[in-house]
C-alpha cells in the first residue's frame, strides 16, 4: 500500500503524537518514514529592530531544537522497528517545503497533525495542514 511516508513535525504536542501515530501506522505496512521539520530562516525584514541574538546564534538555536525533535522522532520509530530518515529544511513556507520533500524523497503519503482550530479561527488563520491538503499531489492523512 504505502511504502514511503513523509511526516512533518514542528515539535508541538500534536505533531509529536502524529509522528508516533505514523510510526505505528507504518509498522504493519513495512513502510519507511521520512520525518521532516522546517525551520524558518532568520528574518532580515526588520533589521533596524533590536535583535536579542545574532544571525549565527539564531541559526544555532533553531537548528539545535530541530535536530533534537528529529532525533526523538527517529528514536521512537526505530524502537518500534520502523526504518526512518530525518530531514531538516529551511523555508519561510512549511507547506511548500513539505510538498517539495514528498517529491524529493518519492513519498506516497503525507501523515500530519491537524492543529484542530475551529470556527472563525480556522477560517482566518488557516493552517499548514490545510495548505498541504489543497496542494499535495499525493494522499494526505490528517492525524487528530
Amino acid at each position: 500500500m504505502y511504502k514511503r511516508i513523509l511526516v512533518p513535525t514542528d515539535g508541538s504536542e500534536r505533531s509529536v503524537k502524529a509522528v508516533e501515530g505514523a510510526a505505528r501506522f507504518a509498522k504493519p505496512l513495512g513502510a519507511h518514514l521520512v520525518v521532516m521539520t522546517v525551520v524558518e530562516p532568520y528574518s532580515y525584514t526588520n533589521l533596524a529592530e533590536y535583535r536579542p541574538e545574532s544571525i549565527e546564534q539564531y541559526d544555532e538555536r533553531v537548528t539545535g531544537e530541530a535536530e533534537e525533535r528529529l532525533a526523538a522522532a527517529k528514536e521512537f520509530a526505530e524502537d518500534l522497528g520502523v526504518d526512518c530518515d530525518t530531514v531538516l529544511v529551511k523555508s519561510f513556507s512549511p507547506a511548500d517545503a513539505i510538498i517539495e520533500q514528498c517529491d524529493k524523497h518519492d513519498c506516497d503519503l503525507v501523515f500530519m497533525a491537524s492543529h484542530g482550530r475551529k470556527g472563525i479561527a480556522a477560517v482566518l488563520l488557516g493552517s499548514e495542514t490545510q495548505k498541504v491538503l489543497t496542494h499535495s499531489k499525493i494522499p494526505v492523512m490528517v492525524y487528530r
